[in-house]
């Protein structure tokens, strides 16, 4: 933004002076287009040694500052702007993208909000803004923002994958999918990849997993190896209980990345439902090596259970229950142990253990209805 500032310092002193600070600033803005960060530093350092509260040199070095990813000199150089010229645009809008950077989201708000005080029709500023409420978890003014930047611009593309992101993040999928098609639908042939694998996405969170298979083999055409794309594939397959193609995909990202905890439960799922026990629970302590894991040891009681330990199983899952005791999961395993060993009791037991904390479940509730009838 302050690197397209047009330089023509005013200020009394020697015309000749005048002149030389007028060249240093625009060579310095130039060097910053051009990416050479230390040159333009210089310049804007040799400015403010003759003229130490110069705005354009305090905002071109805040500027070389926070491309260097120095967010908090930058801070420093910008706010000296600020407070010797008070509301100075491009000092407002360096010093809030430094604070979002920093991901302190609600001072990046403060101080683009006063940017819109002077300049309420910016829509770089609003798409920012409207991207720090998301961050924040506001989705009434994040959602209102964006509308505004549409307002304005029917297809800014910046507050249509807002909006897309916006919906996702708050679970509406069918909105979320309504944007990123939007995208879509504009550039079908070069949309970015990422607008593929978010669609595909949506799909996958609404299981419709035929029609995410699509999307994300297309980004998967686009990038072969893809982390989304292969993740994506693997778990519509797996939604649509074609597990040896859903352990194929598994397998080509623990390719790449081997230490993969989460891959590594997902594969062992997929094995231990191709019947495959020794190869699942290789997967789940491979997962359990690299660091503790709930769903490894979940997996891990469950092929107890199938291959008949029940009282291994039992005690594996009653470990769980105590470090996690809202998980319907565990409790609804552990009475299938009990039932598998023929203790009903026990089994009814613990669904009521689980009710008696107050949580509902309906999955809970079926199961103890059955076995109460």
């Amino acid at each position: 933004m302050s690197e397209a500032i047009e330089v023509f310092p005013n200020r009394e002193g020697d015309p000749e002076e005048r002149d030389d600070i007028s060249g240093l600033s625009k060579k310095g803005y130039l060097y910053l287009k051009e990416n050479r960060v230390s040159e333009a530093a210089d310049c804007f350092t040799k400015i403010l040694k003759s003229d130490e509260n110069n705005n354009y040199a305090l905002v071109g070095m805040g500027d070389a500052e926070r491309k260097q990813g120095g967010f908090k000199n930058a801070i420093t150089f910008y706010q000296r702007c600020l407070d010797h010229h008070p509301g100075n645009n491009y000092a407002l809008f360096g010093l809030a993208d430094c604070y979002k950077a920093l991901s302190q989201f609600h001072t990046a708000i403060e101080i683009w909000e006063q940017y819109l005080n002077h300049d309420d029709k910016n829509i770089t500023v609003l798409t920012r803004v409207a991207d720090a409420y998301r961050k924040v978890r506001d989705y009434n003014r994040s959602r209102d923002v964006y509308h505004k930047v549409l307002q304005m611009e029917n297809d800014n593309p910046y507050a249509i994958i807002g909006l897309g992101h916006l919906h996702y993040d708050f679970r509406e999928y069918k909105e979320a999918l309504f944007y990123w098609d939007r995208m879509f639908q504009r550039n079908r042939e070069n949309v970015d990849i990422r607008v593929l694998t978010s669609i595909g996405n949506c799909h996958r969170k609404l299981k419709s997993f035929k029609e995410g298979l699509g999307f994300f083999e297309a980004a998967l055409n686009r990038e072969p190896g893809n982390f989304y794309a292969l993740f994506g594939l693997a778990d519509c397959y797996r939604g649509l209980r074609q597990q040896r193609i859903a352990l194929d995909y598994w397998n080509r990202i623990l390719a790449q990345d081997p230490r993969n905890k989460v891959i590594l439960t997902r594969a062992g799922d997929g094995y231990r439902n191709l019947n495959d026990y020794d190869a699942a629970i290789d997967c789940y302590r491979r997962a359990l090596n690299i660091e503790f894991d709930t769903h490894a040891v979940l997996g891990l009681a469950v092929v107890a259970r199938l291959k008949g330990n029940y009282n291994e199983a039992i005690e594996s899952l009653k470990r769980l229950i105590q470090q996690d005791s809202k998980g319907y999961r565990l409790y609804l395993e552990l009475a299938d142990c009990y039932l598998m060993k023929g203790a009903k009791r026990e089994a009814v037991e613990i669904l009521e253990d689980f009710q008696r904390q107050g949580v509902r479940n309906s999955m809970i509730s079926e199961q103890l209805e059955r076995l109460k009838n």
